[in-house]
């Protein structure tokens, strides 16, 4: 096996685990869109990492064009992420990294909380990450993955879905109006109970959000992605049959600001 990485888009976060990996040792080799996966597989057929680094809407179509070597070898970091994603791909234990850092273009990268680590290549990755200063932790089973998936989904699609009606940061979405977020938050854990199959601990899964939210109180609500995501939410709560009334009703309002 090479001491190689491989890393599929080369965007905010994708350069973040380069400089990582170079750091600590590794050699990394970029894969840009319009890049032929096929001729890269040839050259590094057994790399230890393939890191899925491309944006949410890209995922599938990644996924669906991976070389037969490289499906054991995988690594995850996108948002909204859950094992159906990978498993439809017949992508086999991927090494996931639910991302809790954010990264602007001309600023350093910006902890929340420590990210998550699970899979094959944890310790590689929590080598990367630490080399540049960046928390993260080992995650020890896959129950606990699961749990910190949905635990960063319901952060990311509560603040973002609630801050279509609210704006403003999270802190101040969580302070002034708890009540309607935790009622989003609510709506968001059913459709994830319905995407995971399985009934997830709400209580502790909002416990999980506020954390985040208490890191960084002055993060933003809603960004360019925030209407996409209240659309796929709806997508996945009318194919589950899902009422999710304060869902609709936001979706109704146009999605405006109070």
């Amino acid at each position: 096996m090479e001491k190689t990485i491989v890393i599929v888009g080369l965007g905010q976060l994708g350069r973040v685990f380069a400089g990582g990996f170079l750091r600590s040792g590794f050699v990394v080799v970029p894969v840009n869109r319009g890049d032929d996966l096929d001729i890269v597989a040839a050259r590094h057929p057994e790399p230890l990492l393939v890191l899925v680094a491309v944006a949410e809407p890209d995922l599938h179509t990644v996924l669906a064009a991976l070389p037969p070597q490289w499906k054991k070898r995988i690594g995850l970091i996108q948002n909204e992420l859950l094992p159906r994603d990978w498993e439809r791909h017949g992508v086999i234990n991927p090494t996931v990294i639910p991302v809790w850092f954010e990264k602007k273009k001309g600023s350093d990268a910006k902890p929340l909380i420590p990210s998550p680590v699970f899979g094959p290549a944890t310790e590689a990755v929590l080598a990367a990450l630490q080399s540049i200063d960046i928390p993260c932790r080992e995650i020890p089973s896959e129950q606990d993955l699961a749990y910190e998936l949905v635990r960063k989904n319901v952060y990311i699609l509560t603040t973002n879905i609630a801050g279509l009606r609210s704006g403003g940061n999270v802190g101040d979405l969580w302070r002034q109006q708890r009540e309607f977020a935790s009622s989003v938050a609510q709506e968001v854990v059913q459709i994830q109970d319905w995407l995971t199959g399985q009934k997830n601990d709400l209580a502790r899964l909002i416990e999980g959000m506020a954390e985040a939210i208490e890191a960084d109180p002055g993060h933003l609500c809603t960004g360019r992605s925030a209407p996409a995501r209240l659309a796929r939410a709806l997508q996945h709560a009318d194919e589950a049959r899902l009422v999710v009334p304060i869902l609709r009703r936001i979706q109704q309002a146009g999605g405006t600001q109070a």
